[in-house]
């Protein structure tokens, strides 16, 4: 390759690199200052056969009450991370109080809020919103290390769905896409768990 041909290659990068800069399609868009990876609200479900082992998270909640996802078993729990920061959150949060309507006692939730300085946003958040369910508090992330192979520290919003024996059936990285993809994710893992 030419001199001049690679000069040329190399502004067209340099170029199509700062359009999609401008354009704000980066693998951060979304993120603020606090350099998490938002997903499209790719939905994932896997097959019974190739669920891996129960997931075991213990922590507190926000009033640093004990919480365990031991007693979540026996019913599909849907696990939703979120921050009181992350505006995509607040954008799925209807449609996550819509699902917990709408599946009653058939199903459990439980939060993982991460990155709030403070109990306080979370408490404020989860009022504003109407979430009944509690929420593991994890300033840290640390509580996304239960789910190894699915999460990252870095990935918000996400929503899983625990089958029965609580292994990961299904996942959403990123916006919940409606309270109807969300109920029908909790029903197929019921009847497959």
């Amino acid at each position: 390759m030419g001199r001049a041909l690679m000069t040329r290659v190399g502004l067209l990068v340099a170029a199509a690199g700062l359009l999609l800069a401008a354009t704000g399609c980066t693998s951060l868009q979304g993120t603020g200052d606090k350099g998490f990876v938002t997903g499209g609200g790719a939905v994932k479900q896997i097959a019974p056969a190739d669920r891996g082992e129960p997931v075991t998270l213990e922590g507190s909640d926000l009033d640093g009450k004990p919480l365990s996802l031991a007693t979540s078993r026996s019913k599909p729990t849907v696990v939703n991370v979120w921050g009181s920061w992350c505006t995509s959150c607040r954008a799925e949060a209807p449609f996550l109080v819509a699902a917990q309507k709408q599946l009653g006692d058939t199903a459990r939730f439980v939060g993982i809020d991460v990155r709030d300085p403070g109990t306080s946003q979370a408490k404020a958040y989860e009022a504003h919103f109407g979430t009944t369910w509690p929420s593991y508090y994890s300033p840290s992330g640390k509580a996304l290390l239960a789910f190894r192979g699915v999460l990252t520290p870095n990935t918000i919003p996400a929503t899983l769905v625990l089958d029965a024996r609580g292994r990961v059936a299904a996942s959403v990285i990123g916006e919940v896409p409606s309270a109807l993809t969300l109920v029908q994710l909790v029903q197929d893992a019921g009847s497959d768990g």
